[in-house]
């Protein structure tokens, strides 16, 4: 592969990562935005109550499904409204926040104390749970359903007592209800420092007739949330299902099921739902069979989201006692406390709750090392951890890179005489072809040399990518001066002069998500533009326009990207800068940055 075919390399990859990047910014992100305004208009108007067939179908081979939601209210409250109608025991953990509702004993109110919805130190605190009747209602519930109709069991519209009123991590509270006709019902609602209830549902047989119930836990999602909408990122449905790998389906996808259910059933395991930073998962006994499913119902928006299973049934004999324990996580996806939880409980793969990737095996200890390095004493910045693991994984691939250079510097070396070959036989490919091979042989080149360092280091600078776009542990981490956000986009514009003119040009239509231009992208284009003038230009005009006018594209592509993103890429180039100058000088291959820009700026003559 010759100097002509690497460049040819780089300028497909360089254009497949184009295309990506602009068919999210002219095609998704537009149309995502038509959406939420769609689903907000929708959400206004009063909503009629699902037919009857409108409800999920049971999961294949169960006798049973867990319950259906109430209809959605023709007037939504407010979430303070919907709050104040019912009686409900508080919340109060070092974590969470908010209250269970005791019409129907559902966690339904859970607030994230240490997340903010924005760096100002007064913004509300994320909300991630909301109880029936108020904006985007999400919900969690647990307890025992049965086949025969005559068997009464606690339903959503059930009025529990609880024996205290504030449910801390110190001190369960129990729920309790009397059916009236010989079951006595008890729940016992635990909740640890972090994220995870501990839900023990038991039944006690006071009657002459035996009962046979079947326990089941669900998370229930009105509405369909604003999701990013970015490929590298799933939104939506997830769970591990015995030993199955991990399950993931979008809001949008779930209509393409058959009757807009996914069935699922194993051991074990655990299924919920997942943002880009929040998730929520219910997780029963890591032995026992289930049948779970994941489903939509309604006819229009706000639909159901619903994730459930349903365990074995539990006979209950006359003056026996049932039980059925479940797990509810609700929380943010924190790597160490994700992964504490499952090698704590034995959660099934439950480290995929965050959304590691095709490339989990880089993913996965490219985090570990980000995090160690921002533990460090004299770090304490998750950005400049991220500086500091590019140049690592800069050093740690220079050999290839020194290979790939020096491969180039010979290659450039017997272009004259790979020419002369094309003219001696001109009409011979197969004479030309070996001939050429000849000439490597003698000359000891590896045609392949420059390209096979370059499919080694793709992998990893995409997990890198990856890792900085899906952590929690990024979002609201300041770096230096004006950034105090690696999450978001770079909040300085050059189109109000940094701040001096008192406007927003991203709001206009059309072309308002061009305007979206700070100093960190355009750093990165500079960059970017440096790193392109290092080799010698193309002689093809085309390619040689697109390599012109590639830095200037992606500096207004990125201009919206979480700068945490756009300052490891201007640093990514920098290093690569640096990286290729020095070894082209061990080289003896001539750099070919000034001598382009002078060419550049030079005045054309008459």
């Amino acid at each position: 592969m010759n100097s002509e075919d690497n460049r040819n390399l780089i300028l497909a990859i360089a254009l497949s990562v184009l295309v990506l990047i602009g068919w999210q910014y002219f095609f998704a992100a537009p149309q995502l935005q038509k959406d939420r305004i769609a689903q907000q208009q929708t959400q206004t108007q009063t909503q009629a109550t699902p037919a009857p067939g409108a409800a999920p179908s049971p999961a294949a081979g169960a006798a049973l499904a867990p319950p259906v939601a109430p209809a959605p209210q023709a007037a939504p409250k407010t979430r303070a409204e919907a709050l104040a109608a019912s009686q409900r025991v508080t919340i109060d953990t070092a974590s969470l926040g908010g209250s269970i509702d005791l019409t129907g004993g559902v966690i339904d109110d859970v607030i994230l104390k240490g997340y903010r919805e924005t760096i100002d130190p007064q913004s509300p605190k994320i909300t991630l749970f909301s109880p029936a009747g108020a904006p985007a209602p999400y919900w969690a519930e647990t307890g025992f359903v049965s086949a025969d109709p005559v068997v009464k069991t606690p339903n959503r519209q059930t009025i529990w007592a609880a024996d205290a009123s504030t449910l801390t991590s110190a001190k369960p509270v129990t729920l309790t209800w009397d059916n009236g006709a010989g079951l006595r019902f008890k729940r016992v609602i635990a909740v640890d420092d972090k994220y995870m209830f501990t839900v023990h549902d038991s039944v006690e047989n006071v009657g002459d007739a035996p009962a046979s119930l079947r326990p089941y836990a669900l998370i229930l999602r009105r509405g369909k949330p604003d999701v990013a909408g970015y490929a590298v990122l799933h939104e939506g449905f997830v769970g591990v299902i015995g030993d199955s790998s991990v399950q993931e389906i979008t809001y949008a996808n779930i209509e393409k099921e058959a009757n807009r259910v996914r069935d699922l059933k194993g051991d074990g395991g655990w299924l919920g739902f997942t943002d880009k930073y929040w998730g929520t998962a219910v997780i029963p006994d890591q032995s026992e069979p289930i049948e779970a499913r994941f489903s939509a119902s309604g006819t229009a928006q706000p639909e159901d989201y619903q994730t459930d299973f349903i365990g074995p049934a539990v006979a209950v004999a006359p003056g026996a006692t049932g039980e059925a324990t479940a797990r509810v996580f609700a929380g943010a996806k924190e790597v160490a406390t994700i992964d504490a939880y499952e090698k704590s409980l034995g959660i099934k793969k439950f480290d995929l709750m965050i959304d590691w990737g095709w490339f989990y095996f880089i993913t996965r200890p490219l985090f570990r090392l980000i995090d160690l390095i921002y533990h460090l004493p004299f770090v304490g910045n998750f950005g400049v951890a991220i500086l500091i693991v590019t140049f690592l994984i800069k050093l740690a691939f220079f050999p290839l890179a020194n290979m790939s250079y020096r491969s180039m510097a010979k290659m450039k070396k017997i272009q004259p005489q790979i020419a002369a070959l094309k003219d001696l036989y001109p009409d011979d490919r197969a004479k030309q072809q070996q001939a050429q091979m000849e000439l490597f042989r003698k000359e000891g080149v590896n045609p392949v040399a420059g390209c096979l360092p370059m499919m080694f280091q793709i992998p990893v600078f995409f997990a890198l990518y990856k890792v900085i776009f899906i952590t929690i542990e990024m979002r609201q981490a300041p770096f230096f001066g004006w950034i105090k956000d690696l999450s978001a986009p770079d909040p300085t514009n050059v189109f109000t002069l940094f701040g001096l003119i008192p406007w927003n040009p991203t709001g206009l239509p059309v072309i308002g998500h061009f305007l979206w231009l700070g100093i960190w992208p355009l750093v990165m284009g500079v960059s970017m533009f440096l790193q392109m003038k290092m080799n010698p230009e193309p002689a093809d005009p085309v390619q040689k326009s697109m390599f012109a006018w590639m830095p200037v594209i992606f500096t207004f592509m990125l201009g919206a990207f979480p700068v945490g993103l756009v300052i490891y890429w201007t640093w990514n180039n920098t290093l690569t800068i640096f990286q290729q100058g020095y070894i082209m000088w061990r080289a003896g291959v001539k750099v070919e940055l000034w001598d382009n820009l002078k060419r550049m700026l030079r005045p054309a003559k008459a």
